[in-house]
């Protein structure tokens, strides 16, 4: 179950940054988003989603000194939700149905 949560987590934080481009999004309301699905999801969780996603060069992170998080997709990140590309594991990416 913990596997699929974090998969499904971000794809949905992919989601909402593609939804949220050019600007990019806080990570406040991405974590809005992100508790409309999962209740009980936390900000360590999604900075945790946030960090994968960054080391795997789909989203840009700027941490600024505050402490807070806002993030960007990259031109990676936006095929990925855009279907242009394949998805490799460690993200719930659905089939593509059309």
């Amino acid at each position: 179950m913990q596997k699929a949560r974090r998969e499904g987590l971000r794809w949905l934080i992919l989601l909402t940054l593609n939804n949220a481009r050019p600007l990019g999004a806080a990570e406040h309301l991405v974590l809005t988003v992100a508790q409309s699905e999962y209740p009980d999801a936390t900000q360590l969780e999604l900075r945790r989603a946030l960090d994968y996603l960054s080391d795997r060069g789909l989203v840009d992170i700027d941490k600024a000194p505050t402490g807070r998080w806002r993030a960007d997709l990259t031109r990676y990140g936006t095929d990925i939700a855009e279907y242009t590309i394949d998805c490799e594991p460690g993200i719930a990416r659905p089939s593509k149905y059309w």
